[in-house]
């Protein structure tokens, strides 16, 4: 059976992917890769980058030894799964991201890392305190700052600025209609600027993983990977 790597977003955490892998298990060997800083493991000591985790993913692929590997990113797995394929493309047949922001300044970055204060959001979104507490434990006040700082880092820095055009595998950019996060224009512009793109736009659909309705998302896994 081929591999599919599920990898979550920034603040995520692969317990997100249950919904779906049941059904994409008849496809694929499934796997979830957790990145440093999340759930129950602990944050780098020297911080969290695109770098880091682009790395913690070479080093998984190559600990499991995985051949014939398909990833589907959300967010910031979408990132770092398109960061891997830069420097090993030969490992992969396909990509797919959902709500992957490509279009990093040093402006936006520090409008989007100012919107992690922990503080903040334990007072306007308890509901989503409460959710980051229970998936990352106590410490989920300290992942916000590092989460924000690696933002930053991006914005100086965008990896994947001027280098997508080298990916030549299939690869199945999406975003949904109402992210509030990611710009439909910076979605088309990157599709456009991989050779062998498709794009793909979800309706009525928010940013976050747990408010993508699993069978549209799963009806688009199996066409683009022709899975019947």
């Amino acid at each position: 059976m081929p591999n599919l790597i599920l990898l979550h977003g920034a603040l995520g955490h692969s317990e997100i992917f249950e919904p779906f892998k049941s059904e994409l298990s008849k496809y694929f060997t499934i796997h979830t890769l957790l990145f440093s800083g999340h759930g129950n493991t602990d944050i780098p000591e020297h911080g969290i980058t695109i770098e880091k985790y682009t790395n913690e993913l070479k080093e998984f692929i190559a600990k499991e030894n995985l051949k014939d590997v398909h990833i589907f990113g959300h967010s910031m797995g979408g990132y770092v799964a398109l960061c891997y394929a830069l420097e090993n493309p030969e490992s992969l047949h396909s990509i797919m991201t959902l709500g992957t922001k490509f279009d990093w300044t040093e402006e936006q970055a520090v409008k989007e890392s100012k919107m992690l204060n922990p503080e903040v959001i334990a007072e306007k979104v308890p509901r989503y305190a409460e959710l980051l507490k229970a998936q990352h434990g106590s410490k989920w006040k300290e992942l916000l700052p590092a989460i924000a700082e690696m933002m930053i880092l991006l914005g100086k820095n965008p990896p994947l600025k001027d280098q997508l055009a080298t990916i030549n595998f299939p690869v199945q950019i999406m975003v949904g209609d109402k992210d509030n996060m990611v710009t439909l224009e910076e979605t088309v512009s990157v599709y456009r600027n991989l050779p062998n793109a498709k794009l793909c736009v979800l309706p009525d659909t928010k940013h976050p993983m747990d408010k993508v309705r699993p069978n549209l998302l799963l009806n688009l896994m199996k066409d683009f990977w022709n899975l019947s």
